[in-house]
């Protein structure tokens, strides 16, 4: 379904705001984490916690500094948030904000009253190579979406992500035709449409028309406002 964009159009000599169905136009997304993330680093108060993977991996990497409960790349513009220590921080529930942090290698979510997480979680968090959880809770994915799973104390270690559309042919048969699996995150996957084909199960091929579609419009839209503008007119002058 197309979504429903504000356009505003300047007529004189009033504004007339025209409410038009849009299909939504492709667009390249950021690189998860850059010139974001600010506030999922202040989501709980202090620096990284002493001890926490976060802390460590941060310490062994060159060319890295922390920001309140995050570990950035040094000198990146914009800037890449490489880890994040949410440990120790009362969550019930994953904060709303953590979407900020898709780019994250490592996250420790320790200490935390956590209740059980919903499947997709941690959707988009497809650079995420060490993930630390209370005892209670499995691994995102399950076992099978990792290469190794530690027990330490009150904590459970996820280690290397695992890319599912490489250990199993079912999850590629799942893509319709012209499009090919790919990982989007611990135990999940995404089909993407091969070039040059889009659209709904990537059956149409080629780019999408957008200098006539904007062109259609335009026109469309500039035809309404004038009818618009003319009937308000009219009614305006009748006594």
């Amino acid at each position: 379904m197309g979504a429903f964009l504000p356009l505003l159009l300047p007529p004189p000599p009033r504004l007339l705001l025209l409410l038009l169905p849009l299909p939504l136009l492709p667009l390249l997304p950021p690189l998860p984490g850059a010139a974001g993330g600010a506030a999922v680093c202040v989501r709980c108060p202090g620096p990284l916690r002493n001890g926490s993977i976060v802390a460590r991996y941060c310490a062994s990497q060159a060319g890295t500094e922390s920001e309140g409960r995050c570990c950035r790349e040094r000198g990146a513009r914009p800037e890449r948030l490489l880890g994040l220590d949410l440990s120790n921080c009362s969550l019930r529930s994953l904060p709303p904000g953590l979407a900020e942090a898709a780019a994250a290698i490592v996250l420790d979510l320790t200490e935390n009253p956590l209740t059980p997480l919903p499947n997709g979680s941690f959707l988009g968090f497809t650079y995420l190579q060490r993930l630390a959880v209370p005892l209670a809770l499995e691994c995102p994915g399950g076992s099978s979406a990792w290469e190794e799973v530690t027990t330490h104390g009150s904590s459970r270690l996820c280690q290397g992500q695992r890319n599912l559309c490489n250990s199993s042919m079912e999850l590629a048969w799942l893509c319709p035709e012209n499009a090919a699996c790919a990982p989007d995150g611990p135990g999940l996957v995404q089909c993407l449409c091969d070039s040059p084909f889009h659209g709904y199960k990537c059956l149409r091929e080629g780019t999408f028309p957008v200098l006539l579609f904007c062109g259609i419009l335009g026109a469309v839209t500039l035809s309404l406002s004038l009818l618009l503008w003319g009937t308000q007119r009219r009614k305006a002058k009748t006594p």
